[in-house]
């Protein structure tokens, strides 16, 4: 059987066979307590992290009352071309675009993951999905607690009551209208920008560029405040980090040093991993 030369019926059984035992040992590790009794934890409460959190409050509080409605004016004035180039832009804010294509791959290595691939082609296929579940779990997670919280707190989107009100709240209403706060798309560009500028640092100027661009469109397409944007962005961040430093705690992709300072582990080259691909295939 070959992946190029397509699956048998009996060929197809022994793949998804290798699914389950996979599946159970990644969450085995997953599971596993802390290494070393270094583990940051979840929540990594200190005297910064209260800071932090008082002063984006503070921030938001501010933004609020002198920002928002002013902004939403400006951007609604705008020539409807910048509303429809930011339209476009806007929409690869969405999570599918990164959860989608690595949620297929991390099946595609569950079913090639096998002993019968060799030990080296094993290892760089359980450290790709190692980084790749990073990923996934660094947007999904930060994107699932935005998209209950907004719903809970029940801010209209600009417009809803007829104006650019930023005072207008429904609390618990669980409607799209009333679920502005916080910005479901920030909170997606930003913890992706964070997970993927944490493992690939080469790409920070890209990546949070693009975050830039996708809090600027919710403005300019009038669906979100400022406010909104900010606060997605501190939770797409801070929820990133959160889970960036439960991985690293059980020295998954990353590593903490005595002094609590998180650092990547070393991971397979580009070279490397297209070499494992290319046998792959050919197997």
């Amino acid at each position: 059987m070959s992946i190029s030369g397509g699956l048998t019926a009996g060929g197809g059984l022994i793949l998804l066979r290798q699914v389950k035992p996979n599946v159970a040992a990644w969450a085995g590790f997953l599971r596993r307590t802390p290494r070393g009794g270094r583990g940051l934890g979840l929540w990594h409460w200190s005297a910064r992290v209260v800071i932090g959190a008082a002063a984006t409050l503070a921030v938001l509080a501010v933004v609020v009352v002198t920002i928002d409605a002013w902004a939403i004016g400006q951007s609604r004035a705008l020539p409807p071309e910048f509303h429809m180039i930011f339209g476009t832009i806007t929409d690869f804010g969405k999570s599918g675009w990164f959860l989608f294509p690595i949620g297929l791959a991390l099946v595609v290595l569950g079913l090639v993951a096998s002993p019968r691939i060799g030990r080296g082609c094993l290892l760089v296929v359980a450290a790709l999905a190692v980084r790749l579940s990073f990923v996934f779990a660094a947007i999904a997670l930060p994107g699932l607690f935005a998209t209950i919280v907004k719903r809970l707190i029940g801010r209209a989107r600009p417009f809803v009551g007829g104006s650019a009100d930023p005072y207008l709240y429904d609390p618990f209403v669980w409607q799209a209208a009333y679920a502005s706060l916080p910005s479901g798309h920030a909170t997606t560009a930003f913890a992706a920008s964070v997970a993927i500028g944490s493992l690939w640092p080469q790409t920070r100027p890209y990546v949070w560029l693009y975050a830039l661009l996708i809090a600027v469109s919710r403005v300019v397409v009038t669906v979100h405040h400022p406010s909104d944007v900010i606060a997605g962005a501190v939770v797409g961040v801070v929820g990133a980090v959160l889970v960036r430093n439960w991985f690293a705690g059980r020295r998954l992709a990353f590593t903490i040093d005595a002094g609590g300072n998180v650092h990547r582990m070393p991971a397979p080259s580009w070279r490397r991993i297209k070499s494992v691909a290319r046998r792959l295939w050919a197997a």
